[in-house]
């Protein structure tokens, strides 16, 4: 059966077209998502909705979405979306940052233009019919001092446009190396630094518990007099209030501002200020823009709803449609291991062991991780998934460490998981075969060779004749095929285990005549999920 996609907000009809080409069922209801109850009594039946800014994807809304898989957001801003709750209901939350980078970086360089000579003041003027020639003596952009705070995707664009502008260039960003600065021509340079020798300040990063009004009276202060402030990124990130007092006073001669602290911003402080341009959250906004965040959104849903890629998503590790094909049967396996332990532990988890050794160590950690502690997680929620694991996991306080190492056995690469509880730690070890399917190659630290089932049961005893033959005598007796069947052991008379794959579940009433033989420590029927 086709997924099925809702677009509840206005987006392009060549997106909507995209999902139809890949043979997804969507429902393009452009105004639903301004109708908070029926958009609620419409999302159950869903397994995508694709939005903008107008659909509010509420935590009650989240709720309701029983088949919900993914939430697309055609642009950069999520705030409409309640992650925590899409998170915890297992649903993917992804954005667009790469199709409007260009359209918002040339925003913030506009409105630099427009704050450097006045240009809407001076419009206005004109308009009215004056003629205020000597009022409106503006600065010109060419040699001055230029500090970008947030160099990443927008804000390195905005940095290499500034260059050609003759601007010199300084940059703010924890995560710019020497190199990077180097290579894009910038000044790396400490946030006082920049504030005590910008001539222009633009902000390009997003708003978190960091950056929340980052620029208070304070470090307004801290600026040199005449500093005009650019900010295109996200409202909040200013304290407008301050900002308004140093306006005032002369101190900062203009500011240009995009987004606000509260939108729609009918009312603020920087507004009917003199040499202060404001534009209502324009960043985005150009026809090539929306065609391509639009575009973007609706190809990222169809390949995760179709292929398991998970591309810029914010509550998940991200896998590319390549990685998907190459890491798909390593992303099983991590999966099955995870299940095994969890379905073999009874107690509380303390802590998740995961080692990757040889080519697999190479590969998308997060993402695998997030598969083992999944399949671990699946005994006592069976609903659990990669998004909600990881959550449900930090919420018991469950500890998840990852070690990876270069290959050290026979295989070229191999996933070990270790489950500590308080009272025993559990292991066990997988690989894939040349084949692409995944086999468990260790359990307990003895080697074995166990190709994975649907149905499989799970035994330890002591080494001692007749154990084959008393497991395949009372599978017989009571009509359950055999398909594959592995034994190891630690060492002659030491312990060894079985591990069956059968082609049906196991009664109960054999697991308990199996268990009255007293010839097994352990007897344990189990389930995976095999494609």
């Amino acid at each position: 059966m086709a997924p099925k996609v809702l677009i509840s907000d206005k987006l392009s009809e060549a997106a909507v077209q995209i999902f139809r080409d890949r043979g997804i069922d969507v429902d393009f209801m452009p105004d639903l998502g301004k109708d908070k109850e029926a958009l609620l009594a419409a999302i159950p039946k869903y397994d995508g909705l694709a939005i903008r800014s107008a659909t509010k994807a509420t935590e009650k809304i989240i709720n309701a979405a029983d088949n919900l898989k993914v939430i697309g957001r055609a642009g950069i801003g999520t705030d409409n979306i309640d992650k925590d709750a899409a998170s915890k209901k297992g649903i993917i939350v992804m954005n667009t940052p790469f199709g409007n980078m260009t359209t918002t970086a040339e925003h913030a360089i506009a409105m630099m233009f427009a704050v450097a000579r006045q240009i809407p003041e001076a419009s206005a003027s004109t308009h009215a019919g004056k003629w205020e020639k000597s009022k409106f003596m503006g600065v010109e952009l060419t040699g001055k001092t230029l500090g970008v705070i947030g160099a990443g995707n927008i804000g390195g664009i905005v940095c290499d446009r500034a260059k050609g502008l003759k601007m010199k260039v300084l940059a703010f960003d924890p995560f710019l190396s020497e190199e990077k600065a180097d290579k894009m021509g910038v000044t790396k340079i400490e946030l006082d630094e920049l504030f005590e020798k910008a001539d222009f300040i633009t902000l390009h990063v997003p708003k978190t518990e960091q950056t929340a009004n980052m620029i208070t009276a304070e470090r307004l202060a801290q600026m040199k007099k005449g500093v005009r402030i650019i900010n295109c990124a996200r409202g909040g990130l200013v304290d407008e209030d301050a900002l308004a007092a140093a306006l005032k006073s002369g101190h900062v001669a203009g500011a240009a501002f995009d987004v606000f602290a509260v939108e729609p911003a009918t009312e603020s402080p920087l507004f009917n200020l003199p040499n202060v341009v404001v534009t209502p959250h324009l960043g985005a906004a150009t026809t090539e823009a929306q065609e391509n965040v639009a575009l973007q959104v609706a190809d990222q849903m169809a390949n995760y709803l179709l292929t398991g890629a998970v591309e810029n998503a914010l509550n998940t590790p991200s896998i590319t449609a390549e990685e998907a094909k190459v890491m798909g049967p390593w992303v099983e396996l991590a999966s099955h291991l995870g299940n095994f332990t969890g379905q073999m532990t009874d107690e509380p988890i303390k802590a998740i062991n995961i080692l990757y050794d040889g080519t697999v160590a190479q590969m998308n950690l997060e993402a695998l991780n997030c598969a083992v502690v999944a399949g671990i997680m699946k005994k006592a929620n069976p609903d659990v998934n990669v998004v909600s694991a990881p959550v449900i996991a930090k919420d018991k306080g469950i500890q998840i460490s990852t070690t990876n190492q270069d290959k050290t056995g026979a295989f070229d690469g191999y996933i070990k998981v270790t489950v500590v509880t308080d009272k025993r730690e559990r292991s066990v070890a997988g690989t894939v075969f040349s084949d692409g399917k995944p086999r468990f190659i260790q359990i307990k630290g003895i080697n074995i060779d166990a190709e994975i089932g649907q149905n499989m049961l799970y035994t330890t005893n002591e080494d001692v004749p007749g154990i084959i033959g008393l497991l395949g005598n009372a599978m017989g007796k009571n009509g359950v095929n055999i398909a594959n069947f592995t034994l190891g052991r630690s060492a002659v008379g030491g312990e060894a285990i079985a591990l069956l794959y059968i082609d049906h579940p196991i009664p109960d009433d054999v697991i308990a005549a199996l268990n009255t033989t007293g010839m097994f420590k352990q007897v344990r029927p189990l389930a995976f999920d095999v494609k």
